[in-house]
Protein backbone atom coordinates (compact mmCIF):
# COMPACT_ATOMS: atom_id res chain seq x y z
CA UNK A 1 0.00 0.00 0.00
CA UNK A 2 1.33 3.42 -0.95
CA UNK A 3 1.99 6.27 1.45
CA UNK A 4 -0.69 8.31 -0.29
CA UNK A 5 -3.27 5.55 0.27
CA UNK A 6 -2.28 5.25 3.93
CA UNK A 7 -2.89 8.98 4.37
CA UNK A 8 -6.29 8.63 2.70
CA UNK A 9 -7.16 5.74 5.05
CA UNK A 10 -6.12 7.94 7.98
CA UNK A 11 -8.65 10.51 6.75
CA UNK A 12 -11.37 7.86 6.78
CA UNK A 13 -10.33 6.79 10.29
CA UNK A 14 -10.62 10.40 11.50
CA UNK A 15 -14.29 10.66 10.43
CA UNK A 16 -15.82 8.87 13.46
CA UNK A 17 -13.47 10.78 15.78
CA UNK A 18 -14.58 14.04 14.18
CA UNK A 19 -18.26 13.12 14.40
CA UNK A 20 -18.02 12.07 18.04
CA UNK A 21 -16.31 15.32 19.00
CA UNK A 22 -18.84 17.42 17.10
CA UNK A 23 -21.82 15.55 18.53
CA UNK A 24 -20.40 15.98 22.03
CA UNK A 25 -20.12 19.73 21.36
CA UNK A 26 -16.34 19.78 21.44
CA UNK A 27 -16.52 22.08 18.44
CA UNK A 28 -12.94 23.37 18.54
CA UNK A 29 -11.52 19.86 18.83
CA UNK A 30 -13.87 18.71 16.06
CA UNK A 31 -12.69 21.64 13.94
CA UNK A 32 -9.04 20.63 14.42
CA UNK A 33 -9.77 17.01 13.44
CA UNK A 34 -11.87 18.15 10.45
CA UNK A 35 -9.12 20.55 9.32
CA UNK A 36 -6.45 17.86 9.60
CA UNK A 37 -8.65 15.39 7.71
CA UNK A 38 -9.37 18.02 5.04
CA UNK A 39 -5.69 18.87 4.64
CA UNK A 40 -4.80 15.21 4.14
CA UNK A 41 -6.77 15.43 0.90
CA UNK A 42 -4.19 17.83 -0.50
CA UNK A 43 -1.26 15.93 1.03
CA UNK A 44 -2.22 12.51 -0.31
CA UNK A 45 -2.89 13.94 -3.75
CA UNK A 46 0.45 15.72 -3.82
CA UNK A 47 2.33 12.63 -2.67
CA UNK A 48 0.50 10.40 -5.14
CA UNK A 49 1.34 12.66 -8.09
CA UNK A 50 4.81 13.79 -7.00
CA UNK A 51 6.09 10.33 -6.05
CA UNK A 52 4.23 8.41 -8.75
CA UNK A 53 1.97 6.65 -6.24
CA UNK A 54 -1.25 7.06 -8.18
CA UNK A 55 -3.19 3.81 -7.84
CA UNK A 56 -6.66 2.50 -8.65
CA UNK A 57 -7.25 2.05 -4.92
CA UNK A 58 -6.34 5.70 -4.31
CA UNK A 59 -8.52 6.88 -7.20
CA UNK A 60 -11.43 5.05 -5.60
CA UNK A 61 -10.80 5.84 -1.94
CA UNK A 62 -9.75 9.50 -2.12
CA UNK A 63 -13.03 10.94 -3.44
CA UNK A 64 -15.00 8.54 -1.24
CA UNK A 65 -13.14 9.76 1.86
CA UNK A 66 -13.91 13.38 0.94
CA UNK A 67 -17.59 12.64 0.46
CA UNK A 68 -17.81 10.73 3.74
CA UNK A 69 -16.10 13.53 5.70
CA UNK A 70 -18.34 16.26 4.28
CA UNK A 71 -21.48 14.14 4.62
CA UNK A 72 -20.64 13.39 8.26
CA UNK A 73 -20.45 17.11 9.08
CA UNK A 74 -23.61 17.92 7.14
CA UNK A 75 -25.59 15.16 8.83
CA UNK A 76 -24.69 16.53 12.27
CA UNK A 77 -25.85 19.99 11.19
CA UNK A 78 -29.10 18.51 9.83
CA UNK A 79 -29.61 16.68 13.13
CA UNK A 80 -29.09 19.96 14.99
CA UNK A 81 -31.54 21.79 12.71
CA UNK A 82 -28.85 24.09 11.36
CA UNK A 83 -28.84 22.74 7.81
CA UNK A 84 -31.85 21.70 5.71
CA UNK A 85 -32.00 18.15 4.43
CA UNK A 86 -32.95 19.38 0.93
CA UNK A 87 -29.58 21.11 0.66
CA UNK A 88 -27.71 17.97 1.69
CA UNK A 89 -29.75 16.07 -0.91
CA UNK A 90 -28.57 18.53 -3.58
CA UNK A 91 -24.96 17.92 -2.53
CA UNK A 92 -25.39 14.13 -2.50
CA UNK A 93 -27.22 14.13 -5.84
CA UNK A 94 -24.37 16.07 -7.46
CA UNK A 95 -21.79 13.68 -5.98
CA UNK A 96 -23.66 10.54 -7.11
CA UNK A 97 -24.30 12.01 -10.57
CA UNK A 98 -20.69 13.03 -11.13
CA UNK A 99 -19.46 9.66 -9.83
CA UNK A 100 -21.86 7.93 -12.21
CA UNK A 101 -20.66 10.03 -15.12
CA UNK A 102 -17.06 9.15 -14.25
CA UNK A 103 -17.94 5.44 -14.18
CA UNK A 104 -19.60 5.63 -17.59
CA UNK A 105 -16.58 7.48 -18.97
CA UNK A 106 -14.19 4.95 -17.43
CA UNK A 107 -16.09 2.07 -18.99
CA UNK A 108 -15.36 3.73 -22.33
CA UNK A 109 -11.68 4.17 -21.49
CA UNK A 110 -11.93 7.88 -20.76
CA UNK A 111 -10.80 9.63 -17.57
CA UNK A 112 -12.67 12.79 -16.60
CA UNK A 113 -10.46 15.25 -14.80
CA UNK A 114 -11.82 17.39 -12.00
CA UNK A 115 -12.47 20.98 -13.03
CA UNK A 116 -11.67 24.15 -11.15
CA UNK A 117 -15.30 24.69 -10.20
CA UNK A 118 -15.23 21.34 -8.39
CA UNK A 119 -12.14 22.41 -6.49
CA UNK A 120 -13.82 25.71 -5.59
CA UNK A 121 -16.89 23.74 -4.47
CA UNK A 122 -14.78 21.47 -2.27
CA UNK A 123 -12.84 24.37 -0.76
CA UNK A 124 -16.00 26.42 -0.17
CA UNK A 125 -17.72 23.47 1.43
CA UNK A 126 -14.81 22.66 3.74
CA UNK A 127 -14.37 26.28 4.81
CA UNK A 128 -18.11 26.78 5.23
CA UNK A 129 -18.45 23.71 7.42
CA UNK A 130 -15.51 24.91 9.52
CA UNK A 131 -17.24 28.26 9.99
CA UNK A 132 -20.42 26.49 11.12
CA UNK A 133 -18.43 24.46 13.66
CA UNK A 134 -17.11 27.61 15.29
CA UNK A 135 -19.97 30.09 14.94
CA UNK A 136 -23.65 29.50 15.51
CA UNK A 137 -25.53 32.39 13.92
CA UNK A 138 -28.61 31.71 11.82
CA UNK A 139 -27.67 34.29 9.18
CA UNK A 140 -24.16 32.84 8.89
CA UNK A 141 -25.51 29.29 8.61
CA UNK A 142 -27.74 30.41 5.73
CA UNK A 143 -24.84 32.19 4.04
CA UNK A 144 -22.76 29.00 4.23
CA UNK A 145 -25.72 26.95 2.98
CA UNK A 146 -26.19 29.34 0.04
CA UNK A 147 -22.49 29.24 -0.92
CA UNK A 148 -22.32 25.44 -0.70
CA UNK A 149 -25.55 25.03 -2.69
CA UNK A 150 -24.57 27.49 -5.44
CA UNK A 151 -21.04 26.11 -5.87
CA UNK A 152 -22.37 22.54 -5.83
CA UNK A 153 -25.02 23.18 -8.47
CA UNK A 154 -22.68 25.25 -10.64
CA UNK A 155 -19.87 22.67 -10.56
CA UNK A 156 -22.29 19.83 -11.24
CA UNK A 157 -23.88 21.57 -14.22
CA UNK A 158 -20.46 22.56 -15.56
CA UNK A 159 -19.19 19.00 -15.20
CA UNK A 160 -22.07 17.61 -17.24
CA UNK A 161 -21.93 20.35 -19.87
CA UNK A 162 -18.19 19.82 -20.40
CA UNK A 163 -18.55 16.03 -20.53
CA UNK A 164 -21.90 15.67 -22.27
CA UNK A 165 -20.41 13.55 -25.04
CA UNK A 166 -19.90 10.73 -22.53
CA UNK A 167 -23.66 10.21 -22.09
CA UNK A 168 -25.07 11.95 -25.16
CA UNK A 169 -27.94 9.84 -26.58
Amino acid sequence: MTTASKITLARVALIPVFMALLLLNYNWAALVVFAIASLTDFVDGYIARHYNQVSDFGKFLDPLADKLLVTAAMLVFVQWGRMPSWMVMIVLTREFAVSGLRMVAASGGKVLAAGWSGKVKTFSTMVGLCIMMVFSFTWLDWLVIAVITVTTVYSGVEYFVKNWEVIKP
